[in-house]
């Protein structure tokens, strides 16, 4: 239900409808539980999606987090990620090929712009290491 309640926020929010009612039934949740959940998804979806298509949803979760993070912020980024990485769409690309891809498309860049001050180089530095677990460093020095 938690889930359903945060994609609908996220929806509400692009749309500009009033979330206080649904913000009410997200008192209790355990965001650190939560961002745990994230990851654990995350993982096998970025090994699928690559490094580059990992890199912003990293971003995502280390700021989901950050205890400097809003309730609000930490339930778009929670969205955003379930929804992008979830095979269930409001606009199927199986069914509507490009356009299905353009509502992730519209809710990552949506978050990101709400969220892309809280992006610090400490969380940055986090991203790139878990990519570098996850892919090999990208970038090798090389020995002269």
């Amino acid at each position: 239900m938690t889930t359903i309640i945060c994609i609908t926020i996220l929806a509400y929010c692009i749309i500009g409808k009033d979330i206080r009612g649904l913000m009410e039934k997200l008192g209790n949740v355990d965001w650190k539980r939560k961002a745990d959940e994230v990851m654990e998804w995350l993982r096998p979806y970025a090994v699928k999606a690559g490094r580059v298509a990992a890199k912003p949803l990293l971003q995502f979760y280390y700021v989901m987090t950050d205890e400097k993070t809003s309730t609000l912020d930490r339930i778009l980024v929670y969205a955003a990620i379930i929804y992008t990485i979830s095979p269930v769409s409001l606009v199927p690309s199986a069914v509507f090929k490009v356009l299905g891809i353009l509502d992730e498309g519209a809710a990552i860049m949506y978050v990101y712009k709400k969220i892309k001050g809280n992006i610090t180089p400490d969380i940055d530095y986090k991203v790139e290491q878990t990519l570098n677990e996850w892919f090999g460093a990208e970038y090798e020095l090389i020995e002269e």
